[in-house]
């Protein structure tokens, strides 16, 4: 028997026969050798640690009447510490299960950009087929965002210019596509 296991074995008997203060103590060296224990096992989950050795106090004070007092009691130990890990990665691995890989989550996003980029290439295919009149106003305004006042400026039109070549221009289009000129307007 090391060292560390006499004493613990010995403060966890004292408490069990009613020592308040070698309990507490056994609770704080036990929890240490937990720590040391439990982070071996979870390495990639540090942050997991402490909680884990929390509940494994408290199981092991809830269960202290199942210790036999002949034998080792790290044995005793590890064996609710293991209990408690495989529980908790049970409960983290269902946890996991229930997110989406972003692997599949990036097929729909390069489908989605695929469809955009093709769909904005038709427009400005159709786009092209209107007169500058029309056809920048419709650009600057509508795709890119600005104002009237910012497109009447950058394309040397009147604001009431820009206004109807949006107007005529999408009128237009409307009718290209076939779509009821009322819905375009």
């Amino acid at each position: 028997m090391s060292t560390a296991e006499a004493h613990l074995r010995t403060l966890f008997l004292r408490g069990l026969d009613g020592d308040a203060a070698a309990y507490r103590q056994f609770l704080s060296e036990l929890a240490a050798h937990l720590r040391a224990f439990l982070r071996r096992r979870m390495f990639g989950w540090p942050d997991d640690v402490e909680d884990l050795v929390q509940e494994c106090l408290l199981a092991m004070h809830n269960q202290r009447h199942t210790y036999l007092r002949d034998h080792p009691v790290t044995a005793w130990a590890h064996a609710i510490a293991r209990h408690k890990l495989i529980d908790h990665l049970r409960q983290k691995s269902s946890r996991e299960a229930l997110h989406e890989p972003l692997d599949d989550a990036l097929e729909l996003v390069a489908d989605s950009d695929t469809d955009a980029q093709e769909a904005r290439r038709d427009l400005l295919v159709l786009l092209d087929t209107l007169p500058d009149r029309h056809r920048l106003p419709i650009v600057h305004t509508k795709l890119q965002g600005l104002s009237v006042a910012e497109t009447a400026k950058l394309t040397g039109m009147s604001e009431s210019a820009v206004k109807v070549g949006v107007h005529r221009g999408l009128k237009a289009l409307a009718a290209r596509l076939g779509i009821d000129k009322e819905a375009a307007a």
